[in-house]
């Protein structure tokens, strides 16, 4: 796993952190700063993102999971880890969570989806920006920055996020990644997920939107879906603390049911 570069933060219970298409490791700043005092995290910078090595070829979504399981293997041994994925993130711990069960011992999914290629529509858009990072990531980031966060973010926060973006995304990460999601749909697969699952949505999220999340919620068995007030699509920026507070009680009622 050389290839990747993967923050290790904190000890206690092992939790893996997945940042969505357009961002990193540093994406989980707020959660780091917080988390790591009661848990070991692991936040990974996605092959071809940020300062892990550039893809070789395009990789789907099973060659994501993979990378995720011997990440976990290595780090985490046979304990497993709790996977937390944002967006696209929250789709490869989806898919892990499929794949290798043995390995999560819960999954945080945040502003997700079950795959850019549930309909032909999401696909061609999830293409499209792949295309658009390609002619002007710069013009690309600022834009999607403003649309990621809450409507009333400031402009420096929606400066700073476009900036972490750009530093983040190369364009044949992001076409990996974009391609991948464009031929998933896991709508049909979600009765099959068989670990305890959180779901997180942001009020104002106009990405990826109440509905797709709630189906995701609502297809995977005993799914507990929570909505937080004045969250974009970066749930996880726009409300830290709530953000926080979810994800660490969930950890820590898996924990105590996994002990009895």
């Amino acid at each position: 796993m050389t290839d990747l570069h993967v923050l290790d933060e904190g000890s206690g219970p092992a939790v893996v952190l997945l940042h969505g298409i357009g961002g990193s490791s540093r994406s989980f700043d707020p959660q780091v700063a917080e988390l790591a005092e009661n848990h070991r995290l692991l936040a990974w910078d996605a092959p071809g993102y940020g300062r892990s090595a550039d893809v070789e070829a395009p990789l789907t979504m099973d060659d994501y999971a993979d990378r995720v399981a011997s990440l976990i293997e290595e780090r985490c041994g046979e304990q497993g880890a709790h996977v937390l994925g944002m967006s696209w993130g929250g789709v490869i711990a989806t898919r892990l969570a499929l794949r290798r069960p043995d390995l999560v011992r819960s999954l945080i999914l945040g502003s997700s989806t079950v795959g850019s290629g549930a309909t032909p529509e999401s696909a061609r858009s999830m293409l499209a920006r792949a295309a658009d990072v390609e002619t002007d990531l710069a013009a690309f980031t600022a834009d999607r920055a403003r649309r990621l966060l809450a409507p009333d973010t400031d402009d420096a926060t929606v400066a700073a996020v476009a900036e972490e973006m750009a530093a983040a995304i190369r364009p044949a990460g992001y076409r990996s990644a974009a391609e991948a999601m464009a031929a998933t749909d896991h709508t049909d697969r979600l009765p099959e997920v068989n670990v305890p699952t959180l779901v997180v949505a942001g009020d104002c999220d106009e990405v990826t939107g109440h509905a797709a999340s709630q189906v995701l919620a609502g297809g995977v068995p005993g799914a507990v879906y929570v909505t937080l007030r004045g969250a974009g699509h970066l749930a996880n920026r726009d409300r830290p603390e709530a953000f926080n507070a979810w994800a660490e009680s969930f950890i820590q009622i898996t924990e105590r049911l996994r002990a009895q």
